[in-house]
C-alpha cells in the first residue's frame, strides 16, 4: 500500500485512474471527486470482487485517515492500493472540481 499526494493523484486521476471514496454517504453527496465510486468503508469487503487487480486504486476520504486504512485492507487482498494524502478535502482546497449529489 502506498499513500500519493494530491499532485501525483490529479494527474492519475486526469488519466482516468480508477477512484474510490471510502466516505458515508451523506458525505459523498455533498462533495466528491468526479467519477469516484461511493464504497462506504463499512461495506468494502463486498466490494472486492468488483475492484480492478490489474490497475492502481486510488482510495479517498475526507482527510486521509479512512482512506490509509482502506487501502491496507486492499493491498493485504492483492490489490494495488494507493491512499490519497489530504483526502477529498484537500482536493477542494487546491480549487480542483468536486461534484456533488448520488451519481454525479
Amino acid at each position: 500500500m502506498r499513500e500519493v499526494n494530491l499532485t501525483d493523484f490529479a494527474a492519475a486521476h486526469a488519466d482516468g485512474a480508477v477512484v474510490v471514496d471510502v466516505r458515508e454517504p451523506f458525505e459523498y453527496i455533498e462533495g466528491h471527486v468526479p467519477g469516484a465510486r461511493l464504497v462506504p468503508l463499512a461495506q468494502l469487503p463486498t466490494a472486492l470482487g468488483d475492484l480492478p487487480r490489474n490497475r492502481p486504486v486510488y482510495v479517498i476520504c475526507a482527510s486521509g485517515n479512512r482512506s490509509l486504512a482502506a487501502a491496507q485492507f486492499l493491498a493485504r487482498a492483492g490489490i494495488d492500493a494507493r491512499s490519497v494524502s489530504g483526502g477529498t478535502g484537500a482536493w477542494a482546497r487546491s480549487g480542483r472540481p468536486v461534484a456533488t449529489g448520488p451519481n454525479a
